[in-house]
């Protein structure tokens, strides 16, 4: 099931966030990048938008996006429940938020050269350049918008 994430979820979400085997970030990383449950509930409350995969009452996947600047800066699954297309999912419902937001274009940055690059490419994600530190910037116009 997805469905749209609340702040009583962030919890689980950094669980999902923390169990990856790509793009591994350490609790300290994160926090010291200004990312903790608090600052991501409240997210959740402003700008953001989540939806988490849930597996049984658990938490195995989610996805965020800031509708205040049209990009998906999170899509994490847990590594036992991958290749089930909750990636697939919950990129939809994200991005389907974010055109609902008035975007016409949709933007994220991810590690080159990784299984995350080639998941958003091979859903017609477009690469376009890189980010100051190295990332690859990608890129979806909205097909409903005539781009």
């Amino acid at each position: 099931m997805i469905r749209p994430a609340t702040k009583e979820d962030v919890a689980a979400i950094l669980e999902v966030r923390f169990s990856v085997r790509e793009n591994v970030i350490t609790p300290s990383r994160l926090q010291e990048l200004g990312i903790n449950e608090e600052s991501l509930a409240e997210g959740l409350e402003k700008d953001y938008s989540g939806y988490c995969a849930e597996q049984d009452g658990r938490i195995v996947g989610f996805s965020m996006a800031d509708r205040s600047v049209g990009s998906i800066f999170a899509l994490f699954v847990r590594p036992e429940v991958e290749g089930q297309g909750l990636g697939t999912r919950l990129l939809a419902a994200a991005m389907r938020d974010l055109w609902a937001s008035g975007h016409a274009r949709i933007i994220l940055s991810t590690e080159p050269q990784t299984r995350a690059f080639q998941f958003y490419v091979r859903h017609g994600w477009r690469h376009v350049g890189y980010t100051s530190d190295g990332e690859a910037k990608l890129e979806y116009l909205n097909p409903d918008q005539g781009q």
